[in-house]
């Protein structure tokens, strides 16, 4: 059976949503998950018997403290498969690590599981959908990113490709470690029956999203495009942006991110091979973006 390990991160501002949580995953069927939770720069509240807390010195953001709960279940045994988790969100459902085994036993080569995240109606918004247009919240498939507020990583997937891109600190970390994987072969599959409860929210909430956002993008593209595919991504992201219509105050922070992430750098860069942009394209990433971003 393989062994699971829950990573949970908190800036310790929704003590009664990470209890919920933790309880959630101790109500699952069969063995217990070996869960870490860790305190961006804040001190942590009591948790359940069997939960570990770790308190990190500083907030490292977002891939950073995925980071460090990875190193830590390594240094405490390790696991086969980690399973990520939103400190608001919660697991509805019993059956939810049963099913993470199932997958990951059934295929080899299955790298990486994103659940579908829902609001407490049931809904789940376009945003939380890894495919373009946000299309097809119930059906499962292959997709080629997936979402950071819950998921399932093989660790020999993390063996192999290395981190999240602590740089990122918060936007775009899920997508750079997706693209590495599936250029290594693995497979990325959306599951619509493994069901996270999180409440509906705006990414816009966030102070940094829109720098992020724009940062980020232009530092995924370097990192690991073709070269001659980095403008053609860039200039496509930076029309779908357009078209969307956000606040000045937020436009003008996204265009101060893409330009800072124009002019630094965030090594290491690998571009992809091409075989895998194809894949990517076939279904549906990359070259249809502009697609998107035009209409």
């Amino acid at each position: 059976m393989l062994t699971v390990g829950v990573v949970i991160l908190t800036m310790g501002d929704r003590p009664k949503e990470l209890q919920a949580l933790l309880t959630s995953v101790a109500a699952q069927e069969g063995a217990p998950a070996r869960v870490v939770v860790l305190g961006q720069g804040v001190s942590l509240p009591d948790l359940r018997d069997g939960v570990a807390a770790v308190e990190l010195p500083e907030n490292l953001g977002i891939p950073g403290g995925r980071n460090a709960g990875v190193q830590w279940l390594r240094e405490h045994g390790g696991v086969d498969v980690v399973l990520i988790l939103d400190d608001d969100g919660l697991l509805p459902q019993t059956d939810t690590l049963r099913l993470v085994r199932e997958a990951f036993t059934a295929n080899p080569r299955l790298g990486i599981v994103g659940f579908r995240i829902a609001d407490e109606a049931g809904t789940s918004q376009r945003r939380h959908v890894p495919r373009l247009a946000g299309s097809g919240p119930l059906v499962s498939g292959p997709v080629t990113t997936f979402l950071g507020g819950a998921h399932a990583i093989r660790m020999r997937v993390i063996d192999e490709v290395g981190e999240f891109p602590a740089q990122f600190f918060y936007a775009h970390e899920e997508t750079d470690f997706a693209w590495r994987a599936l250029d290594a072969g693995w497979q990325i599959d959306y599951r619509a029956d493994l069901v996270l409860t999180h409440p509906r929210t705006a990414a816009s909430r966030h102070a940094v999203y829109y720098r992020n956002t724009g940062r980020n993008r232009v530092w995924l593209a370097k990192r690991n495009l073709p070269a001659v595919l980095v403008p053609v991504y860039l200039a496509s992201w930076a029309a779908y942006t357009l078209v969307q219509r956000p606040p000045l105050s937020g436009l003008k922070s996204w265009w101060a991110g893409f330009f800072e992430g124009v002019r630094t750098a965030c090594p290491p860069r690998h571009p992809m091979r091409w075989r895998t942009v194809w894949r990517m394209t076939r279904l549906g990433r990359v070259v249809k973006v502009l697609v998107t971003a035009i209409r």
